[in-house]
């Protein structure tokens, strides 16, 4: 090959293609085009945060004396939203991990049946839940002197409804992700914070537009961040409000778990359970 070769091939490797770089555009723009929940992501994050910051700057305004009442009900509220958080993840992480490594169609061809196969994601997610909140709850009682486990059998009842919502979420979302493939994977982590402005983790129910707040008592958790306020500030226990938790908890468990079969069931006509990309 010629000098004037070798420039020639040399220039042409380090030339930029306005054509190459709009290739790569269309196709992520069919890749974006054809997963809803990629969509979905992109308008999710900022309404939800704008939704849950506007509400409490609009509590505080209207309640000025309220963090001098408050005794911590903010980084209790922190923790328990951690819980309900970090139990749905875990749930659905222990999912995703037989998904990445392409063996969920080995799963579904064993023995292990779907209950059993919920039952031990149930396990992990406590298990994961434990590692990363346990080591916070105690930080907060060094740097802010918040002891969660001093709210003593509450703390349980609250506990116990968290978990059962952070499961029925997780499960429903597995559904999803096994029925659409990986391309749903982005539900794992972020469907869980499209319930935190209406569970009123940092602020009343009677902070929503009086229209919006039978929705939010509609979400066990709603139950759970009052009790907690009451617990708090009043120094009240409230067992109806855990009781109206644990009544949609089970209905909310149930329909995830009809929505889970549903979905499996749809993912083995559709051959999904071989197709785990996006």
């Amino acid at each position: 090959m010629t000098a004037r070769g070798v420039t020639i091939s040399a220039a042409s490797a380090f030339a930029f293609s306005p054509r190459r770089v709009a290739a790569m555009m269309l196709r992520y723009w069919y890749l974006l085009r054809s997963s809803w929940p990629r969509l979905i992501e992109l308008v999710y994050w900022p309404t939800v945060q704008m939704i849950t910051w506007g509400f409490l700057q609009y509590y505080v305004m209207q309640n000025a004396g309220f963090f001098a009442r408050a005794g911590g009900t903010l980084i209790g509220a922190v923790l328990l939203w951690d819980i309900l958080f970090r139990g749905q993840l875990g749930f659905s992480v222990s999912f995703l991990e037989e998904m990445w490594a392409r063996n969920i169609g080995n799963l579904m061809m064993s023995p292990l049946r779907p209950a059993e196969f919920i039952a031990a994601l149930m396990v992990m997610s406590v298990v994961r839940l434990s590692i990363g909140v346990i080591p916070v709850t105690l930080l907060a009682l060094v740097f802010f002197d918040f002891n969660l486990y001093g709210l003593g059998l509450a703390l349980v009842a609250f506990f116990v409804n968290l978990m059962l919502t952070s499961w029925a979420v997780g499960i429903f979302v597995s559904g999803l992700v096994l029925r659409n493939g990986l391309g749903a994977e982005n539900l794992a982590w972020s469907i869980m914070f499209l319930f935190m402005p209406l569970t009123c983790i940092y602020y009343p129910v009677t902070t929503l537009p009086i229209w919006l707040q039978p929705v939010a008592w509609m979400l066990p958790p709603t139950y759970v961040f009052e009790g907690m306020r009451a617990l708090l500030i009043a120094h009240s226990f409230r067992p109806e409000l855990m009781l109206d938790a644990l009544g949609l908890n089970i209905l909310l468990l149930a329909g995830g778990t009809f929505g889970f079969l549903a979905l499996l069931r749809s993912a083995r006509r559709h051959g999904s359970l071989m197709q785990t990309g996006e």
